[in-house]
């Protein structure tokens, strides 16, 4: 049914476990002199109940401090051993290198870490445009990121992509632009706190209808 796909990273394709996230924030807490707690490292690693930006300012944390000092705690490559890929995602994967459909991705995992993640887990072959959202290119939910994945794929002006992800800015990115959204909820609305709505809702890529990945 689409002519392409795009896919957000971390959340949708691969994941982190849990170790190395919880390490990550005792340096951070560390450099910020503040401890966080089980529920808010989960919350903010994954982008539970809202904007980051909105939960770090209703936690007493400036963003502009926090995000340095999360990039400063984290290591690559610990954060690539420590990643995996989604199992339904790389079934994704294998159904569209079938249908010869092209991939990209558009994330927000910052260029140091994200690189080092997809050449450790072997992914980088299965993607034909990888792009890392940046102040200059901007952030999902802004379309810009997304035009800039398709120009990086060489698909046609009027070909009719979609996007997938696991969180809100995804689905925003991708109506944004003019594509379709899937969003694949990992967490489930009472956890995350809201309920996303698109235009495909799955809890694994495996549930998606067959006629969407015809050629």
């Amino acid at each position: 049914m689409y002519d392409f796909w795009l896919l957000d990273l971390d959340g949708t394709v691969v994941d982190v476990e849990p170790r190395y996230r919880h390490q990550v924030f005792e340096a951070v807490g560390d450099r910020l002199g503040r401890a966080f707690s089980h529920e808010e490292v989960e919350s903010l690693w994954h982008g539970l109940g809202g904007p980051r930006s909105e939960k770090l300012q209703a936690m007493g944390l400036d963003p502009g401090t926090f995000w340095p000092a999360l990039h400063e705690a984290e290591d690559p490559e610990a954060r690539a051993e420590a990643t995996y890929v989604h199992d339904d995602a790389a079934a994704l994967l294998d159904e569209l290198d079938r249908a010869d459909r092209p991939v990209g991705v558009v994330t927000h995992c910052a260029p140091f870490l994200a690189n080092h993640v997809v050449d450790h887990l072997g992914l980088r072959s299965r993607f034909d445009a990888f792009v890392t959202c940046s102040d200059d290119l901007g952030w999902k939910p802004e379309p810009e990121p997304v035009h800039h994945t398709m120009n990086e794929l060489g698909v046609d002006a009027q070909a009719e992509g979609v996007l997938a992800g696991d969180g809100s800015s995804d689905v925003g990115a991708a109506w944004n632009a003019g594509l379709d959204a899937v969003h694949v909820e990992r967490h489930g609305p009472a956890r995350r706190g809201q309920c996303v709505l698109a235009d495909h809702r799955v809890e694994r890529f495996t549930e998606l209808d067959e006629r969407l990945l015809e050629t």
